[in-house]
């Protein structure tokens, strides 16, 4: 008889319950795809409105963050837990993963700082924590970088704001600074008309800017010659490298040589 009471407690229990999981399995898939939904519509609102590519992102995942926290709140509801319960106890476990968490929360509080105080932007190339790149993404934890190797670097954002930020292309224009060295027996003036001439071949360096060119120190085994270009920001990397080739080339064709360290061996016979 026991058994038989239990048996029907059991079916009236799973009977009362069915209807309630399926709600909120339905309730749970269907939140999940309107807040997708939602997440995009708001996605692209910002960029209709030219909100900045640097804010966008982060305010995305907080607003679809958010929106999962409300979702598991209804779905608590529909199985009959007390909502005000709910936060409660929502609220004290977010209290303790806060408190686990301080360095994660750290980071969050800086990428707000980021946010506000623009020290770099996406599509900036930067110098963060000893790491050269562009900025790819400021996410609500880290900033990414992409290297000109196409390496992805990820730094917290208690890092950045922490340390020293060199934004490179923040201004819009640059100079790049490269350093050349010839030997003490090659002309100074046939070298600097070289570098000033490669300077003028080069179609990413600003031409309405002066290129300085001069000696810059007279170095154990070379002559070395500053030589700055201005450029877009943007080309940086395209300058540099350019220089650094067309400035071997012509030397070379000169005959002027670029100095490399040696070693003069001297054998003494007994």
């Amino acid at each position: 008889m026991d058994k038989l009471f239990n048996l029907e407690t059991l079916g009236d229990t799973l009977t009362s319950y069915i209807p309630k999981i399926a709600g909120a399995l339905l309730t749970l898939i269907i939140g999940l795809w309107i807040i997708g939904w939602v997440t995009k519509l708001i996605k692209k609102a910002m960029q209709k409105r030219g909100i900045d590519d640097t804010i966008r992102p982060f305010l995305t995942s907080l607003i679809n963050v958010g929106l999962k926290i409300l979702l598991l709140i209804s779905v608590a509801g529909i199985f009959g837990v007390e909502t005000t319960s709910f936060v409660a106890i929502f609220g004290a476990m977010a209290f303790a993963i806060g408190m686990a968490l301080q360095g994660s929360l750290g980071h969050f509080a800086s990428g707000v700082m980021i946010l506000i105080f623009k020290p770099y932007l996406v599509g900036d190339l930067v110098e963060i924590g000893g790491q050269t790149g562009v900025v790819k993404e400021i996410q609500v934890f880290n900033t990414v970088l992409i290297t000109p190797d196409n390496k992805k670097i990820i730094i917290p954002n208690g890092v950045v704001t922490s340390g020293v930020i060199t934004n490179i292309s923040g201004q819009g224009e640059i100079r790049v600074d490269m350093t050349y060295g010839i030997g003490y027996t090659d002309d100074i003036d046939e070298a600097k008309k070289i570098f000033a001439k490669v300077a003028k071949t080069c179609p990413q360096i600003l031409q309405d800017k002066e290129v300085d060119v001069f000696v810059s120190e007279l170095a154990d085994s070379s002559v070395n010659f500053a030589v700055r270009p201005w450029a877009k920001s943007e080309h940086y990397w395209d300058v540099y490298f350019y220089m650094h080739e067309q400035v071997k080339k012509e030397l070379d064709a000169a005959n002027i040589g670029i100095p490399f360290p040696q070693m003069d061996v001297h054998m003494i016979k007994d």
